[in-house]
């Protein structure tokens, strides 16, 4: 195995998902610099997500829908200026 390709500065590090306000306590080498006191009373980095297993879709069973049909038309209305676009006879 080759040396020094780990890093040395793993340290216990607070996650915290703001799109569920969930947080969690593991041992991480993300750099951060904010902290938080934790349940313990010790104050440890803290790392800001949005997005992680308590909210991804994947891992909830919950799928959220987003409106794209606005997006869709606006492409279709910029499309239909162009020299591609299929002509009506």
């Amino acid at each position: 195995m080759k040396k020094d390709t780990h890093p040395e500065n793993y340290r216990l590090v607070v996650f915290k998902d703001f799109s569920v306000d969930k947080t969690f306590l593991t041992r991480s080498c993300a750099p951060s610099k904010e902290t938080i006191v934790w349940e313990d009373g010790n104050e440890y980095p803290l790392v800001k997500l949005e997005i992680s297993s308590y909210s991804h879709p994947f891992f909830t069973g919950k799928v959220k829908f987003v409106d794209t049909a606005g997006r869709i038309d606006k492409f279709n209305k910029k499309f239909s200026k162009t020299k591609f676009a299929k002509k009506e006879s």
